[in-house]
């Protein structure tokens, strides 16, 4: 069976946050339907869904192609000045790594009362391995001829081809409104002046024409505004999962555009694969390694913990001994089973990070989940239950047989959290 002649470079996952309205899975069943050999991912300023949309979509004999839908502030108009839009595709191993930089960029350098956004500038050195798409109606392109300044848009033009060499497309899309029907000769001006191509993209929030009600509410609850409400975000009823018959007929007197879409498609070659969690080291005592520094610190603990337990200070040696015998044989044990694993720095550091909060007075919960079943982490402070007492068991949290990263559910008083964060 051939493959369809058009793939979607502008689909926004249910990553993008009470934007979008299609889930991964999803997603790649609709490629499948309409026999799309591809497809891109381009979440509003995040990449959450890429791992997931990768796997997804290379199970369903499609190709993924990660990117984003980056926001870029304007030059001189403040942090409250609404960003234009710039898509990127990644096309390698080199892009990938660029577009998390860039997007962990937006998020942790942007102010503190503004959406994640960056700068040009901010794209100088990380362009390498990305394709650019102008951004369609919402990019910087596209809003200043809208507001008649062509000047401006050929200037970031300018700026956009020398960072993205032979890797920019204009833009182009077709959902119904004045505003593209007005630009949109401007833009073929523009392209076919400096020689660039075109792109026909269908920037898609849900999956079908009849969703467009049911995203519209979803667009109300974002903004917590009702849907009768005039000066509201709306998106038309063109933004679902256009098959390629309907973009190469809303297309017919560009079919370069369309054509172009596959070109990109074959121009990326990269996804994000499933790998080993890559553990950061302790910095164990010196002449220690992490797993005799674990011992050590949780039979300190465990000594600490069984000083204080109820009924062992007023018995005899040898009925106290009886007593926290099988606290001693559960902590061994644990020990062993917590090294053998290799996870020996991860307990480490999760006691750390805890005791620095108790520290500081920042309240901590006492321990939920599996990770309340562990000895070890009782004698670590990183839990305040007493697993013998309630008679719980270390094997539903760590097992050998089943080798799993360990995942010890914390409770940060919120007022505080932000502290905690910081010193992780």
């Amino acid at each position: 069976m051939s493959h369809a002649d058009f793939v979607h470079l502008r689909v926004h996952s249910a990553y993008s946050l009470s934007e979008g309205a299609i889930k991964i899975d999803e997603l790649a069943a609709l490629c499948r339907r309409e026999r799309m050999p591809a497809v891109a991912v381009t979440d509003t300023g995040n990449l959450f869904g890429a791992l997931e949309f990768a796997l997804a979509a290379a199970a369903a004999g499609v190709q993924p192609i990660i990117g984003c839908q980056l926001a870029l502030r304007r030059d001189g108009e403040g942090t409250n000045a609404a960003p234009d839009q710039l898509v990127v595709l990644v096309q390698s191993e080199a892009g990938y790594s660029n577009l998390l930089g860039l997007v962990s960029r937006a998020y942790l350098e942007g102010a503190a009362d503004a959406a994640p956004q960056l700068s040009l500038d901010d794209l100088e050195g990380r362009s390498e391995g990305l394709i650019a798409l102008t951004g369609g109606p919402g990019g910087a392109i596209d809003g200043h001829l809208a507001e008649a300044q062509r000047p401006a848009a050929e200037a970031i033009l300018t700026r956009l081809e020398a960072l993205f060499p032979g890797r920019l497309y204009v833009e182009l899309q077709r959902h119904g409104t004045p505003q593209q029907a007005r630009v949109e000769p401007e833009l073929l001006d523009l392209a076919y002046n400096r020689d660039l191509p075109l792109v026909a993209t269908n920037e898609v929030f849900f999956a079908d024409a009849g969703m467009w009600e049911a995203h519209d509410v979803l667009l109300c609850v974002a903004e917590s505004v009702t849907l009768g409400q005039r000066d509201r975000r709306r998106v038309s009823q063109d933004h679902w999962f256009k098959g390629a018959a309907e973009m190469r007929a809303l297309f017919a007197d560009l079919p370069e555009a369309v054509d172009n879409t596959l070109v990109i498609a074959r121009r990326c070659a990269f996804m994000p694969r499933t790998r080993a969690p890559i553990l950061p080291t302790f910095q164990a005592a010196q002449g220690r390694t992490e797993a005799e520094e674990l011992r050590a610190q949780a039979e300190v603990g465990l000594d600490a913990r069984l000083l204080a337990l109820d009924g062992h200070s007023d018995v005899g040696d040898a009925a106290r001994e009886e007593l926290i015998a099988p606290y001693r044989e559960r902590l061994a044990h644990e020990l062993d089973v917590i090294e053998s694993m290799g996870f020996a720095g991860y307990f480490l550091i999760v006691a750390d990070f805890i005791k620095w909060a108790k520290s500081r007075g920042i309240p901590v919960g006492p321990g939920r989940g599996s990770g309340a079943s562990s000895v070890v982490s009782w004698a670590l402070t990183i839990t305040d239950l007493d697993p013998l007492r309630w008679g719980l068991l270390f094997e539903r949290f760590l097992n050998p047989e089943r080798v799993t990263m360990p995942d010890f559910d914390i409770d940060f008083c919120q007022d505080r959290r932000d502290e905690v964060i910081r010193y992780v």
